[in-house]
């Protein structure tokens, strides 16, 4: 079964719309193609943090800011998934990982205050041309993440 159909099965009878659209590659041409805000955009960052891997899902206008990771989770690493790991862990390439860590995926699920905040939540369920919207509150039902905190700071301007 493709990610794009256990994100399914996961939503069920949860309210969401189900975008079909051309490929998208960034947060901001997904932004364009769903037709709503960059900041409900969830992206979606695989990293290894310490000796394991975990999902940090953060809204598509803000950026990572890998120190607060640390200092929360007290690690001294912490470095992105190389392609060949992110392909190993879920199966997938950049780009089109979902917010989810189990039962999608065998990772936890870390999500940053910048989602949590929000009504929405949009974001790619393992296929590029395939957008999800729906409430952050259904999402965090159903993520269940490990922990919600500030993990993320505004691009440079």
């Amino acid at each position: 079964m493709t990610v794009l159909h256990r994100i399914e099965a996961l939503l069920g009878d949860t309210p969401h719309t189900r975008l079909i659209h051309a490929p998208t590659h960034t947060s901001q041409e997904a932004a364009a193609m769903r037709g709503v805000p960059l900041a409900i955009g969830g992206k979606s960052l695989v990293m290894k943090v310490g000796q394991s891997f975990a999902v940090f899902a953060i809204s598509g206008a803000r950026q990572l800011h890998g120190r607060k990771i640390q200092r929360h989770l007290k690690a001294s690493r912490l470095r992105f998934a190389r392609p060949e790991e992110l392909l190993a862990l879920t199966g997938l390439e950049p780009g089109c990982v979902p917010p989810f860590g189990y039962p999608i995926f065998d990772l936890p699920v870390y999500v940053d205050a910048s989602i949590a905040a929000n009504a929405r939540i949009a974001f790619t369920p393992g296929d590029h041309g395939v957008s999800i919207i729906m409430a952050v509150s259904d999402y965090r039902r159903l993520a269940n993440p490990t922990d919600i905190f500030d993990f993320s700071r505004d691009p440079p301007a």
